[in-house]
């Protein structure tokens, strides 16, 4: 970390105390389109994701406690399961020519015609893929802190089922998905291998963006890499700073 801040005020040519790369970086379209084009893909990412987490963690809850139990471990490996070998195994199943697309077309139903793993459509559906069970992960245990008393209190003095959510339900859970979200937009914005592995250099991210530059398929500028890295860092640490305070606000409010 002390060697990448350094490298970060330090010349390419001269080796001086400089604030240039600061200023290439922030004044250079196409690295400001990485810091875009990665907060996009990871706000869809994490709302699409949490939004689905919490109707799977809420049918979760409802079933019996050892199913419960055995979803949640396969939840949890679907969770870990990233990096190249998820990029490769969609890339057998839904790419070019992979099985179910051969599958499909062999039936005479295009199913996914018109759909593009190595773009934009691809690095959304495979985001969804490890960001779902993660979300799950973080969002079921606290739909289980809730009793089922709750919900028969509130029914009985006359709530819908709209009403106890909005009124009980979400309130208690509402630290949980405001932490939850900021962990999945962490994660989102991180992934490097799986988003790589797809698309190579196709999408301009900008995890992909500092290991070009560290790495270097011409000519490696790490010192620029490092630069991008810090910003990119202190991107993060606003954001967890920014999502404590409002949880301590949620927590409050509810006090």
């Amino acid at each position: 970390m002390v060697l990448m801040i350094t490298s970060s005020f330090t010349s390419e040519t001269t080796g001086a105390f400089t604030f240039g790369n600061y200023h290439e970086i922030f004044t250079n379209p196409f690295y400001y389109q990485a810091f875009l084009n990665s907060g996009m893909i990871s706000i869809f990412s994490s709302i699409v994701g949490l939004a689905l987490a919490i109707i799977v963690s809420c049918a979760l809850t409802n079933l019996p406690e050892k199913i419960q139990d055995k979803l949640t471990v396969y939840i949890n490996v679907a969770a870990n399961f990233a990096g190249v070998p998820l990029a490769f195994a969609f890339i057998i199943l839904i790419g070019n020519s992979g099985a179910l697309r051969l599958f499909f077309e062999g039936m005479n139903f295009p199913l996914l015609e018109g759909f593009n793993l190595y773009s934009w459509q691809g690095l959304a559906l495979t985001y969804l893929y490890f960001q779902i069970p993660l979300g799950i992960l973080f969002i079921y245990p606290s739909l289980k802190k809730i009793k089922k008393e709750w919900k028969e209190a509130a029914f009985i003095l006359g709530a819908s089922n709209w009403v106890y959510w909005r009124k009980i339900g979400l309130p208690n859970i509402m630290p949980s998905i405001a932490g939850t979200f900021v962990i999945m937009y962490a994660n989102g914005m991180g992934t490097y291998e799986t988003a790589y592995a797809l698309t190579g250099s196709n999408v301009n991210l900008i995890t992909i963006r500092i290991a070009a530059l560290v790495s270097g398929d011409i000519y490696a500028r790490p010192i620029i890499g490092s630069t991008l890295a810090v910003v990119f860092a202190l991107i993060m640490i606003v954001i967890l700073i920014l999502s404590q305070t409002m949880l301590r606000r949620v927590r409050r409010d509810l006090a």
